[in-house]
C-alpha cells in the first residue's frame, strides 16, 4: 500500500515516532513517503499534499495538523489520525495503537465519510470546512448583524459577536464551546450557532443540508470568515453567503470506534 505521512513540526517527539512508523511501515511492505513540510524538519523533499496520489494519508498530530491536511488536499484522500494533541477528537488512535491498526489494515478498508460545508459569494468559492467557519468582527467588541434567508425565506435577524456555521463534526469542537449540541455526524445538516448574541431568544439551529441557506451580513462593520482556523477571506459590510454541502466530503478510515464512545471518553479527560 502506498502511504503519505504527515506529521506535527513543532515538537521532537512527533517527528521522531513519525519517523519510526514510517520505518516499521516498510519494513512491513508498504511503500511510505513523507508530506513536503514533514520531509524539510527532517532535511529530505517531500511530497505537496496539493498534489499527493497515496492510497492513504497518515497524519500525527492533532485536530488542527488533521484538518490542515484536509484543506491542502485537491483531491480528498482517505485519511486515518494518529492523535499527538490535547484532545483529538479528528483521530482515531492512540500511538501506541496505530502501528498494528496500520499493519493489518487490508488494502480494502472502510471509509468514513465526513460532510464539508462549502461557502460562496457571487458564486465565487470560497472554501469548504470540514469543522467550521467563523464569522467576526476584524475590530474587537464590536457587534455584527446577521440574517439568516433558508430557501428563500427570511427565518431569522440577530446581533452578535460573531457566528459559527459548523458541520455535525465540527460540533464537538468550537460550536460545543459556544453553546451548540453534539450533533451525531452521520447527521448531514448545517449548524448555526450565534456567539454572544445580544437577545437571548437567538439560539443554536441544525438546518438540512438539503435546504438553500444564505446568511446576510447587516453591519457596517468589516469582518472575516475563517475557515476551519486555516484559511481567512475579508468579508463585505453586505455580504451574502450561500452555505452548502460541499460534493468532496473528507475521508476517514474507519477505526470502528463509536462516536458516542469516543466523545464520552474525550469530554472527561
Amino acid at each position: 500500500m502506498k502511504l503519505l505521512l504527515v506529521s506535527r513540526i513543532d515538537g521532537n517527539d512527533a517527528l521522531a515516532y513519525t519517523r519510526q512508523l514510517a520505518d516499521n511501515l516498510r519494513s512491513g511492505g508498504h511503500e511510505v513517503s513523507f508530506e513536503k513540510e514533514t520531509a524539510h524538519a527532517f532535511g529530505g523533499a517531500g511530497s505537496a499534499l496539493s498534489e499527493a496520489s497515496a492510497d492513504l494519508v497518515v497524519v500525527v498530530g492533532g485536530d488542527g495538523t488533521i484538518l490542515r491536511t484536509v484543506q491542502q488536499m485537491e483531491r480528498q484522500i482517505p485519511l486515518f489520525g494518529i492523535n499527538w494533541g490535547e484532545v483529538g477528537f479528528l483521530a482515531d488512535l492512540e500511538p501506541e495503537e496505530a502501528l498494528p491498526f496500520l499493519q493489518a489494515l487490508p488494502k480494502k478498508f472502510s471509509i468514513e465519510q465526513r460532510m464539508r460545508v462549502a461557502f460562496a459569494r457571487d458564486r465565487e468559492h470560497l472554501g469548504d470546512a470540514l469543522n467550521e467557519a467563523l464569522i467576526v468582527t476584524t475590530r474587537p467588541a464590536k457587534m455584527l448583524r446577521f440574517s439568516v434567508i433558508v430557501d428563500g425565506v427570511l427565518t431569522e435577524q440577530f446581533r452578535a459577536d460573531g457566528l459559527l456555521i459548523s458541520t455535525p463534526t465540527g460540533s464537538t469542537a468550537y460550536a460545543m464551546s459556544a453553546g451548540g449540541p453534539i450533533v451525531d455526524p452521520r447527521i448531514e445538516g448545517i449548524l448555526l450557532v450565534p456567539l454572544a448574541p445580544y437577545m437571548l431568544s437567538s439560539r443554536p439551529r441544525l438546518i438540512s443540508a438539503d435546504r438553500r441557506l444564505e446568511v446576510k451580513l447587516e453591519s457596517a462593520k468589516p469582518a472575516d470568515l475563517v475557515i476551519d482556523g486555516q484559511r481567512t477571506v475579508a468579508l463585505g459590510t453586505d455580504d451574502v453567503l450561500e452555505i452548502t454541502k460541499s460534493p468532496h466530503p473528507a475521508l476517514f478510515v474507519d477505526a470502528g470506534r463509536n462516536f458516542f464512545a469516543k466523545v464520552d471518553k474525550k469530554l472527561r479527560r
